[in-house]
């Protein structure tokens, strides 16, 4: 059986090794913070010092980190996945970075017989723990099909999209359909009760509709509780968006609707909403329309 390395073990990371140790794989696991690592380990994960550790032990290794900045320094920096590799280590890459970055990044790992697939996932910190997130997978596809019983344990539906940087593209064209819902769903929310009518009921007239989508379906029942926690925090969307933004201009592509949409949850991270959830962007609509979504 495969060993595994999982490197990154925040909101859904942790979850996301939690369920390949639950389906057999030996898992070695290392994080910036020791918590998770702890708590993993007690579940039978093995720890280990630096992500050179990790690479050194296991047959495939993962990450899952914030930014573009994070993942080019655990795989190619001191003591980075790089330093521990060895001839047919796959490298896969959960995290959502640059489209050029994952190009780079695979391109100096193969220098060293490192196969690599940039794997970013959607389903959120849900899809995590149930093991149903999407994957969308660029890079090698012998490489693919060595990891797919892995990617089963942790995901729902697996599609190898093209080769290296294709899996980033992917998910960037996912964050603009979550970003347009997201503002499309604040607006109508807080549209529907600046003109009197309950937006709850609003949106069970229209969720089995041409309106339907995983938003309506998802968020609503959370943000007329009143909860705004996390799920995938502003500040992950609005890191999202940039990258997005940035790989536009790169290829010249318009996207008027998402470089609008952007802007919104820049916002919200200067109003002091960075940690709550992306459909907590109905705060800055609420601002906007001087009026609140609960009365």
């Amino acid at each position: 059986m495969l060993k595994i390395g999982y490197i990154g073990l925040g909101l859904m990371g942790k979850s996301i090794a939690r369920n390949i140790l639950k389906a057999g794989f030996p898992l070695v696991v290392h994080n910036r913070s020791r918590a998770s690592v702890d708590e993993l380990s007690a579940e039978g994960a093995t720890p280990a010092s630096t992500p050179a550790e990790v690479a050194a032990q296991v047959d495939v290794i993962f990450t899952n980190l914030p930014d573009t900045p994070d993942v080019e320094l655990v795989t190619l920096g001191k003591d980075g996945i790089l330093a521990g590799a060895h001839e047919g280590l796959i490298f896969v890459d959960n995290s959502t970075i640059k489209p050029a970055a994952a190009r780079s990044i695979a391109e100096k790992l193969a220098e060293k017989g490192v196969l690599s697939l940039d794997a970013p996932v959607s389903g959120g910190d849900i899809g995590a723990k149930n093991g149903t997130l999407t994957i969308m997978v660029g890079g090698d596809a012998a490489a693919l099909e060595k990891v797919m019983p892995v990617f089963q344990a942790i995901g729902k539906t697996i599609t190898h999209v093209g080769e290296a940087g294709a899996g980033q593209v992917t998910k960037a064209c996912n964050q603009i359909m979550v970003a347009a819902q997201m503002v499309a769903m604040g607006e109508l929310l807080i549209f529907s009760r600046k003109a009197g009518v309950d937006p709850q009921k609003v949106v069970d007239a229209i969720k089995a509709g041409a309106a339907q989508c995983w938003a309506l379906d998802i968020k609503p029942p959370r943000l007329f509780e009143g909860n705004r926690q996390p799920g995938f925090k502003a500040y992950m969307q609005a890191k999202d968006l940039n990258i997005v933004m940035e790989t536009a201009r790169e290829y010249g592509a318009p996207l008027p609707a998402t470089a609008e949409n952007t802007q919104l949850f820049n916002a919200m991270l200067q109003m002091g909403m960075a940690e709550l959830d992306n459909s907590a962007v109905v705060g800055v609509i609420e601002k906007l329309a001087g009026i609140e979504l609960l009365e």
